[in-house]
């Protein structure tokens, strides 16, 4: 029986697994992939969707019955490789956070003109921080994370739908394509996948779960449905992307190449359109600032008992890091945020099969049977991600 406590927290936790997902990488590959495979971007869309449900449903199963943070399963599993895992995610998540951080200060920017120097909106970023150090500074701080993801995701969602109708887009070729594309694209997939469940991300909700004390096989339906719960919500915000920028290149449009995303908001909606752009920019980076900072810390403070006696300050300080890094390199390129994406769904297949390996052992299961089909599924994605991985790697 799940009490209004577990639930906010059943809740909270996709919600921040879904606006991790969703960053500034996330709408710029959308903008990117759309005008490179048109109306056929809905079966890459679609793919990706069936892969990150197989890999989240797994993972957040696994870490409920192991009733551990992933890395510590991994370590149980095999000694070390939990560390390993946990350097990896947290290195990846600081990477991530940079370009976060920039895509906060300039949604923020693109919103109120805070900087005079439009190409790097130093400015705006501090101020993005500082909320995000706000969130974690308060008593209740995962409360606080949970209602912040929650209330900004739904701020997303409803105006890139606004958007999405004022593209008017094929809606209906667009579905046909969709089961039957005309073309597709292995690396779209791979970058889609690992934007959305690679890396930190798909380990955010499972942790959050973990920290509200929802853990154990009688928890393992409620999970379930959290975990389907977020890929849908990130889904839905991507295929609405992808409509409000199909609208926009299905009439021929040139997009900027240094912020595409901007200008499918713009063409589609006018002045009022970009400032929109901003908002949705802003609220994607801020989300995904506060779950990187969450998830990567959650992972890095398993490392040494210090790190875990203070993850607060550690939160502190990735923040701030990533922060300082940013004002000092400039703006991540969009470039940048599409190879990010990628280097996530390298990651994935090796956390996924750690995952999958440890559910079978009894030390760390105990009498829990993972569902069968489950299990295929979790190495049907293992090999796919790790097959296209390698082939987009090696540039085969």
């Amino acid at each position: 029986m799940t009490t209004p406590t577990s639930r906010h927290a059943l809740a909270g936790a996709a919600f921040l697994m879904a606006t991790s997902a969703i960053g500034p990488g996330f709408i710029t590959q959308t903008t990117v992939f759309t005008r490179e495979l048109l109306t056929s971007f809905g079966f890459v869309i679609l793919i990706s969707i069936l892969l990150d449900i197989a890999a989240q449903v797994n993972i957040w199963r696994i870490v409920t019955v192991g009733e551990m943070r992933a890395q510590d399963i991994a370590n149980r599993l095999l000694p070390g490789m939990g560390h390993v895992l946990a350097v990896l995610i947290g290195i990846g998540g600081l990477a991530f956070n940079i370009g976060n951080i920039a895509g906060a200060g300039l949604g923020m920017d693109v919103v109120f003109n805070v900087d005079a120097d439009p190409n790097k909106p130093v400015i705006a970023a501090m101020i993005s921080a500082l909320i995000a150090l706000i969130i974690f500074s308060v008593k209740e701080a995962g409360r606080a994370m949970d209602w912040f993801t929650r209330v900004l995701g739904f701020v997303m969602i409803g105006l890139t739908l606004y958007v999405a109708f004022a593209s008017n887009p094929p809606v209906a070729q667009a579905i046909h394509h969709s089961i039957l594309p005309q073309q597709t694209d292995i690396n779209a997939i791979v970058t889609l996948v690992g934007g959305t469940v690679g890396g930190y991300i798909s380990f955010a909700g499972a942790h959050r779960l973990l920290d509200a004390g929802i853990k154990g096989q009688s928890a393992l339906p409620q999970v379930t449905r959290s975990s389907v719960t977020a890929i849908l919500m990130a889904g839905v915000m991507r295929i609405l992307l992808f409509l409000a920028a199909l609208g926009v290149v299905m009439t021929g449009a040139a997009l900027d190449a240094g912020n595409p995303a901007a200008a499918v908001f713009r063409i589609a909606a006018g002045t009022a359109g970009y400032k929109i752009f901003g908002i949705v920019l802003w609220c994607a980076a801020i989300t995904s600032v506060v779950g990187s900072a969450y998830t990567s810390v959650s992972f890095l403070r398993s490392l040494h008992p210090v790190l875990d006696r203070h993850a607060k300050t550690v939160t502190f300080l990735f923040i701030i890091i990533s922060t300082v890094i940013f004002i000092v390199a400039g703006k991540a390129p969009v470039p940048l945020l599409i190879v990010a994406g990628t280097v996530n769904g390298l990651i994935l297949p090796v956390a996924l099969a750690l995952l999958l390996l440890a559910a079978t052992r009894q030390r760390i299961a105990g009498s829990y049977r993972h569902p069968r089909w489950m299990y295929m599924a979790g190495w049907l994605v293992v090999a796919v991600m790790g097959a296209m991985a390698v082939k987009v790697a090696l540039g085969w």
